[in-house]
């Protein structure tokens, strides 16, 4: 798989990430299971893993961690994301955004200290914060790139407006929007997010790109259209639909993010960047898309 550059200033990752975000901690099997996942991957070529601090209920990055003091491969072989932004209430029955500064510098502090790490390569902010002064949270990124805590950074799950609110403050580039895209949620192509990703030159990172398997499993009308409609195209290029779902968000430029646990459904995943959809056939599926 090849390697291709997020934005115009950097980094450069693989055509399809791996994230964590469906995972759960299962105890001391946690690690080896991720271990397994991580060398599946660097396999495949996907060299790219993308995190939160919030995932598995706040102990995913540690398990992770544990990989890399075990130098089961080198750090600097693989690109390390995270995220910060949604915290726990007090009383632990619902979670709130917080972009605050201190949360920002104590969130990335205790990233870098599960994962064993000196450094991330991205660090993105997991949800808008509407009560926080954007200018606060623009300076607190950028105490973290200059203190070398992050060599990039960027946002997840904002919409253009917020995503462009932001960058107006910050003299360092946002590198990436982590949004959810895939054929049964195209909305980011309509509501400003890829536009505006493109403007500031950068890959958005897309969440989903199976809807959670109702591409593959979904019994509304909808889907079983896109599906029969999936099959057909994927004919033409001796793919399965999986792989063609995959490779129609790659023709767009964006960038996928696999989430599942089982291996079948990687291999599938990372191979659709093998498979060049033609202009016509990209359309032909977007008219289903859209209806």
């Amino acid at each position: 798989m090849k390697k291709v550059y997020l934005s115009d200033s950097g980094p450069k990752v693989s055509e399809a990430i791996y994230g964590f975000w469906r995972w759960e901690d299962w105890g001391t099997e946690t690690t080896s299971k991720i271990e397994k996942i991580i060398n599946l991957c660097l396999e495949l070529g996907i060299n790219t893993f993308d995190h939160a601090d919030s995932y598995g209920d706040f102990t995913i990055e540690e398990h992770f961690g544990k990989i890399i003091k075990n130098k089961s491969f080198n750090r600097e072989d693989i690109v390390l994301f995270s995220k910060c932004g949604i915290r726990k209430s007090k009383d632990g029955q619902f979670t709130f955004y917080d972009t605050s500064r201190d949360h920002i510098v104590k969130s990335i502090e205790n990233s870098l200290k599960k994962f064993n790490t000196d450094y991330l390569d991205i660090f993105l902010l997991q949800h808008n914060d509407f009560l926080t002064d954007p200018e606060e949270t623009a300076r607190a990124l950028t105490e973290v790139v200059n203190s070398g805590k992050a060599k990039h950074i960027g946002v997840a799950n904002y919409s253009a407006s917020q995503h462009q609110l932001l960058d107006s403050y910050l003299n360092i580039p946002l590198v990436t929007n982590h949004i959810e895209l895939n054929l049964v949620d195209i909305s980011a192509l309509h509501d400003g997010r890829i536009d505006y990703a493109k403007q500031r030159f950068c890959k958005p990172l897309a969440w989903a790109p199976l809807a959670g398997g109702v591409i593959m499993n979904g019994n509304d009308e909808k889907s079983i259209i896109l599906r029969a409609k999936l099959y057909d195209i994927s004919k033409k290029y001796d793919a399965n639909i999986e792989q063609t779902a995959v490779a129609w968000l790659m023709k767009l430029g964006t960038l996928p993010i696999i989430g599942s646990l089982s291996e079948e459904r990687i291999v599938n995943a990372a191979s659709a960047s093998k498979i060049k959809l033609s202009h016509e056939d990209w359309y032909e599926i977007y008219q289903v898309a859209i209806q």
